[in-house]
């Protein structure tokens, strides 16, 4: 019977691929390039490792030493992780006081992280087309040589802490990129330019163009014309194929660091926000590791959790201590991380001890990690985390193509910009959309293109959501339509399918017939938002906001129930139109302004309303409801889990979060005190249990609870459908 099964997977594998007709060249890229192949992803090697939540210390200032003091402190205040650097570390202490540690710098500094030129030279360079990839001590190109070097230091550190039994993951290095961080930084990353032109010959497949090396300085100056007439292929082509090589690339030295060291995972730390610079496609990127420490900026720990193909990726945060924040901050964010699947922390050691003495903080943040570290952290590992059949649409193209438009008013200064994260369209649509979802009790999935060209939309999705998605390949707008007609809810906010994937402007929408809209060629900034710009704000205007409201005064647009109407032409919001078993919404409007409601504290349910309403209908409730006095709590969330037969409920505070490209931040407007709530789950549930106190609440499905506030309360229970006998 055996002998039958791969013939088996064959047909099945077969039966799941569209007829050799119904693909396009970008389908055909998609299934067969190298930077779509993920390396091993499974839950052997994740748990292998990472069978509890671990704190790991970077010991920057570790006054206290690595002795017995040093050691002791580790035990009593919950730290049960470490790190060595380059291959180096203190070993002995690590294995003795039983502290796991993740090794940094694996493959060294100075190649996967650059240290940037000089300002002038840096700017030079970014106005060069034809610039080669360098840092401040020169040139730095993604070649034969790098590889090598990359390799011999890879060997040199596995070859020194890979026996440990201590070791949890190896970091290639920290804050990589194929340029630095994310600036705009259009240059080659080697010199050859027939590899480019192979890739674009595969990525055309028919009529491919020549290659081209450009600046922004070509796409800024096409945003006057129509939108028939805009084409930013020669720059954003340029931008995928780094992309592809860095993704390659770094999956290269996670699998040499396997053939090492088969069973530790391998990635690296200091990942980024998505995109359009740096190498920051994740649908790309998240298929090459099988560690990441993840900054919370645009949106990044959630699309890596989301596209790993495993789902199983150990994933970390960073911690860094400000005393003006407090240690509720320190608390909170050690919680909230863990509840949305965070494996540890690592944590920068800066004003943790007066000499050898911790400081009196600490004190209140031991009783966090030890609870994580000790208790709850193994219940959690290895659980899946469960979503109510909400997709997000992760569009790496409308990245790019975001990123034009949004740097449109900076002019000839485009080579300043950063901050992507907190000023960018498709980040801030993003994050609003996120809230708008999670404020709702609504748990969500990001969902890549390329899953959606190669698969279709996953049948565990009923509602796919398009944010500020303005580029959109012919395959998948056809395979959203499939989804649609199938019985799936699809919902656009804006301009949605305008470009297609290389960054060209259509005469008509992508998925204008699915919706029942019409977009034409002859499109111009005028019709859209304030009519000055193609987007919302102007981000040079709002460079430096500290208030979301400071950004969205930077232009004046119309706004219906307090969002932006954002296609002026087409008028009317909120287009629905059924689409065989399922349906198809065209808001028409930005979320953004949510973003800033929040901020206020004034968000509403009529707020969110506007743009769940048919994701969420009447009388079909979340899968858990939380109110207090009757309503739901502000900046409450519910996040769900599922291991071995129980279902686990987070109920947190989900509060902004500030950081940077460099990791740190915190939480803003973290509320202190603790509510009583009323919990509702949707279906009878067996063996209710309070995970955090050990009270057993019995076979319940409505009960009450004390909501701490800034740590979450954790409820578990058995299905009741999970529990009962099946029915013959």
């Amino acid at each position: 019977m055996t002998s039958l099964l791969p013939a088996v997977a064959l047909l099945v594998t077969l039966a799941l691929q569209p007829p050799p007709e119904a693909r396009d060249s970008y389908e055909s890229y998609i299934r067969s390039a190298p930077e779509f192949r993920p390396v091993r992803q499974d839950q052997e090697l994740s748990l292998g490792r990472w069978n509890s939540w671990v704190y790991m210390p970077w010991r920057y200032r570790w006054s206290i030493g690595t002795g017995d003091e040093g050691g002791r402190f580790c035990r009593d205040f919950g730290i049960r992780g470490g790190f060595t650097d380059h291959g180096d570390g203190p070993l002995d202490w690590l294995e003795r006081w039983g502290l796991r540690f993740y090794n940094d710098h694996t493959a060294g500094k100075g190649d996967l992280y650059l240290n940037p030129p000089s300002r002038n030279v840096l700017q030079s360079i970014q106005r060069d087309g034809r610039a080669v990839r360098q840092g401040a001590d020169g040139p730095r190109p993604i070649d034969d040589a790098l590889r090598a070097r990359l390799r011999e230091r890879i060997r040199e550190s596995v070859a020194r802490v890979g026996k440990s039994p201590m070791r949890l993951a190896y970091a290639l290095d920290d804050e990589i990129s194929w340029g630095t961080f994310i600036v705009p930084l259009p240059w080659r990353l080697n010199e050859d330019d027939a590899d480019y032109q192979q890739w674009l010959d595969a990525y055309y497949e028919v009529e491919a163009p020549r290659a081209a090396f450009v600046t922004p300085d070509d796409t800024r100056k096409q945003l006057d014309r129509p939108l028939g007439r805009m084409d930013f292929s020669p720059l954003l082509d340029r931008l995928s194929y780094n992309d592809s090589v860095w993704a390659n690339l770094i999956g290269e030295m996670v699998e040499f660091s396997n053939s090492l060291d088969p069973t530790t995972p391998c990635g690296f730390v200091g990942g980024q926000a998505p995109n359009a610079w740096g190498g920051y496609d994740y649908a790309k990127l998240a298929r090459k590791v099988q560690f990441i420490e993840a900054y919370d900026i645009g949106s990044a720990f959630e699309v890596v959790r989301s596209l790993s193909p495993s789902k199983s990726l150990p994933m970390v945060t960073t911690h860094f201590h400000d005393d003006k924040r407090g240690v509720a901050n320190d608390v909170w964010q050690a919680w909230y991380y863990f509840a949305h699947g965070s494996r540890g922390m690592i944590g920068w050691v800066d004003g943790w001890f007066d000499g050898v003495t911790p400081r009196p903080w600490l004190d209140g943040f031991r009783a966090t990690l030890k609870e994580i570290s000790d208790v709850q952290g193994p219940k959690l590992a290895g659980a899946k985390r469960l979503h109510d059949g909400v997709a997000i649409y992760y569009s790496h193209p409308s990245i790019q193509v975001s990123w034009c438009l949004d740097a449109e008013p900076h002019g000839a200064t485009w080579v300043n910009r950063n901050n992507d994260h907190r000023l960018g369209t498709s980040h801030n649509v993003r994050k609003a959309w996120e809230y708008l979802l999670a404020d709702s009790g609504l748990q969500y999935d990001f969902l890549a293109y390329d899953r959606v060209i190669r698969e279709g939309v996953p049948d565990e999705y009923r509602t796919l959501i398009l944010p500020a998605c303005y580029a959109l390949s012919d395959a998948e707008a056809r395979r959203i339509a499939e989804f649609c007609e199938r019985g799936g809810l699809v919902v656009a906010d804006f301009a949605c399918g305008l470009f297609d994937q290389h960054g060209k402007g259509r005469t008509r929408g992508a998925l204008d017939d699915l919706f029942g809209v019409r977009h034409d060629g002859d499109l111009s900034k005028a019709d859209f938002f304030s009519g000055k710009l193609w987007v919302e704000t102007d981000q040079d205007a709002g460079f430096s906001y500290d208030r979301y409201s400071k950004l969205f005064a930077t232009n004046s647009c119309r706004l219906e129930d307090g969002f932006a109407v954002a296609e002026t032409r087409l008028g009317e919001t909120h287009h629905v139109r059924k689409v065989g078993r399922g349906a198809a919404v065209y808001l028409n409007l930005s979320p953004q302004r949510y973003l800033q409601y929040r901020q206020e504290g004034t968000a509403t349910d009529a707020h969110r309303r506007k743009f769940v309403s048919e994701i969420l209908p009447e009388g079909g409730p979340p899968r858990v409801v939380v109110t207090s006095q009757g309503k739901r709590p502000r900046d409450c969330e519910t996040v769900v889990w599922s291991k071995e037969g129980r279902t686990f409920v987070f109920i947190l505070q989900n509060a902004p979060v500030t950081s940077t490209s460099q990791g740190g931040g915190g939480v803003d407007g973290l509320r202190l005190e603790p509510i009583d709530v009323q919990v509702d789950l949707r279906a009878p549930a067996r063996d209710v249990i309070d995970e955090r106190s050990g009270a057993r609440l019995g076979d319940v499905s409505s009960f009450r609870l004390k909501f701490p506030g800034v740590e979450p309360a954790l409820i578990s229970f058995v299905p009741v459908e999970a529990s009962s006998p099946k029915q013959k």
